[in-house]
């Protein structure tokens, strides 16, 4: 099935999609965004069910509406930012088709050709907002495949009841592993394994330093100036009460990595094992970049290089909140705003010039 032409399509209908469509909106481009999802919420509605953002809602928002505040939550939980991203495509009227799966982006002369599940776009430019959490990233852990109990990554995890009683072991140190090891540390026998010693942030710090920081390392390399670290000079682990509070309690001393794994547990360098049920591999994400495979523009990382937001390569393509090579904390609410609305201002720039 073919559909009629439009300016841009956007891929991905979560929570950069929709900033992407608000900027161009304001453009006045015409434009559809395409999601995969049967449901308004983008990732957030497979979370786990204690998951909280790390700011306040009023710090939490997407270009034009504040996030309402969640009562009796100062940091909201993912339903909360469920029902705000269904309301906000509902305020803009942003044109959303769902579920269209899309499977792959061709050069067709001097339209972009949009092939999915549910037929064919051609567009004047593409923008890719398709995120990461659908990429799960397991590392090759020897003796992966042998081990005898249930293994599951950070988008499977729901709460910490299916496991009470279990020995269960989650591998990584980043907020995911930090809080969903503080999630487990009550009613699990519970060992927490991280690349190197976790690094808890003060307590103080929360989603709204986060952005500052990103954003003044972002524009300290922009400038030619001495890089401050940016975020990752500050620590690795937001620490929200949940998980201040189980570390206060000391809950929440990490191991050193094992080496492998054996059919019943793991074993370190020093043959020293753990037995366990279950393993939770809190161990990131890769970029969704698969239906961009037809441009051939993916160099050795895996990354397709960018100025901003634009494809180098191909400039009818801007990618939007893939991390902050596609833009500074371009993963956060509020911080894929800046970087939509440069990608909707350049390519209003690049259609006006080719009517020229």
């Amino acid at each position: 099935m073919s559909v009629p032409d439009t300016q841009v399509v956007v891929v991905g209908g979560g929570q950069a999609g929709l900033a992407a469509g608000y900027y161009l909106r304001r453009q006045g481009l015409d434009f559809v965004i395409l999601d995969a999802q049967d449901t308004p919420g983008g990732a957030w509605q497979r979370t786990w069910d204690s998951l909280h953002l790390f700011s306040p809602a009023a710090y939490s928002s997407l270009p034009g509406w504040l996030m309402p505040p969640q009562e009796g939550e100062e940091y909201p939980d993912a339903g909360h930012v469920v029902s705000y991203l269904r309301d906000y495509e509902k305020r803009y009227e942003l044109p959303i088709q769902r579920p269209v799966r899309v499977t792959g982006v061709h050069r067709d002369g001097q339209l972009l050709r949009v092939e999915t599940d549910s037929g064919t776009w051609r567009a004047r430019a593409v923008i890719s907002a398709a995120g990461t959490w659908s990429r799960p990233f397991l590392p090759a852990v020897p003796g992966r495949a042998e081990f005898g109990g249930e293994q599951l990554h950070t988008v499977e995890y729901r709460r910490p009841y299916d496991f009470a009683g279990r020995r269960v072991i989650v591998v990584g140190g980043g907020n995911s592993g930090a809080q969903i090891a503080a999630d487990l540390a009550h009613d699990t026998e519970l060992t927490w394994v991280t690349q190197r010693p976790p690094r808890f942030l003060a307590n103080d710090i929360d989603g709204r330093a986060l952005f500052d920081t990103a954003t003044a390392r972002r524009r300290a390399l922009d400038e030619g100036r001495t890089d401050t670290g940016g975020v990752a000079s500050l620590g690795d682990i937001v620490a929200i009460p949940p998980v201040r509070e189980a570390r206060d309690r000391g809950q929440l001393t990490a191991a050193p990595m094992f080496s492998r794994l054996t059919p019943s547990g793991v074993e370190w360098a020093d043959g020293t094992r753990a037995e366990a049920d279950a393993i939770i591999w809190c161990t990131g994400f890769r970029p969704a970049l698969s239906h961009l495979g037809p441009l051939q523009l993916r160099g050795r990382r895996g990354h397709i290089a960018v100025e901003g937001t634009q494809a180098m390569e191909e400039p009818r393509l801007h990618l939007l909140g893939y991390g902050d090579w596609t833009g500074p904390a371009s993963t956060t609410l509020i911080g894929v705003g800046r970087p939509a609305r440069q990608a909707a201002r350049e390519i209003s720039a690049l259609l006006a010039a080719e009517a020229t």
